[in-house]
């Protein structure tokens, strides 16, 4: 019977050790942002702007941009076609059934704005709409064939949100006056994502911040634990919405295609 309590005494000492360091280890794991931890403590929130990274095809910034591109975006506004404000765009056979979500994203913006959408016809410059796992866009006007990605998940805001980069739009959360409207909480970004959060130049076109745009994160977006990784600095505000353009997004947009001289020369 000693002999038994002694072997058993010793199996503790040898496994026990090993066993909590795995525990332990499973533990740091989840904690750095496991996307396919279940716990619901620490967890790398995913949503359809954020799903993506870099494959053979694509690589990507700030989760649903797809780079290279510049980031001055009166420089890449689209051309008229046949003297109208009028952005060419196809959609993929494999996109078919996902048509009506994308004309009613097209329509959230031609309706308040001076920019029009038309069926892709012979024009050198047009939008493809392609299936891909997320959504993301290009932004401004490349040349060429000009993909923008609809993934499952993809709802018609969200899909607005990707027209706006191809129009030449950026996400709010980057301008570099931000820190007087939001705070960055980098302790909760998941590993690697950080570069997605950092201050970058562009133009603001003169135009206020706006914690309201379709075109700023939400204040989980990235995050390796559930935690938020951006808060307004007035709490009272909610980030992230993907219902509606805000109205600095409307003015944005007219301002950047020149909507209120081209409306006066009708």
């Amino acid at each position: 019977m000693l002999r038994f309590f002694i072997l058993l005494a010793w199996l503790c000492e040898v496994w026990g050790g090993p066993l909590e360091t795995q525990k332990r280890a499973a533990e740091i794991q989840s904690d750095e942002g496991d996307v396919n931890s279940q716990s619901s403590n620490t967890y790398f929130v995913k949503h359809p702007e954020t799903s993506l990274n870099i494959s053979d095809e694509f690589a990507f910034d700030e989760g649903d941009i797809i780079v290279p591109s510049e980031r001055n975006a009166v420089s890449a506004v689209w051309p008229e076609v046949d003297g109208e404000m009028s952005v060419p765009y196809e959609i993929h056979f494999d996109l078919k059934d996902r048509t009506p979500q994308i004309t009613e994203a097209l329509k959230m913006i031609s309706n308040r704005t001076c920019i029009k959408f038309h069926p892709h016809r012979n024009e050198t410059d047009y939008l493809k709409f392609l299936y891909g796992q997320g959504c993301a866009s290009y932004v401004g006007c490349l040349g060429g064939e000009q993909n923008i990605l609809i993934g499952p998940q993809c709802k018609v805001g969200n899909i607005c949100h990707e027209i706006l980069h191809s129009l030449g739009l950026y996400h709010e959360h980057s301008r570099p006056d931000r820190g007087e409207h939001i705070t960055i909480l980098f302790e909760n970004i998941v590993s690697g994502k950080a570069d997605d959060f950092m201050v970058k130049k562009g133009n603001t076109l003169g135009i206020n911040y706006d914690v309201e745009s379709i075109l700023h994160y939400g204040s989980n977006y990235f995050s390796r634990n559930g935690k938020p990784t951006i808060v307004p600095k007035d709490g009272a505000v909610k980030i992230g919405q993907r219902t509606h353009l805000s109205e600095l997004d409307v003015a944005r947009l007219r301002k950047l295609y020149h909507c209120d001289r081209r409306e006066n020369q009708v």
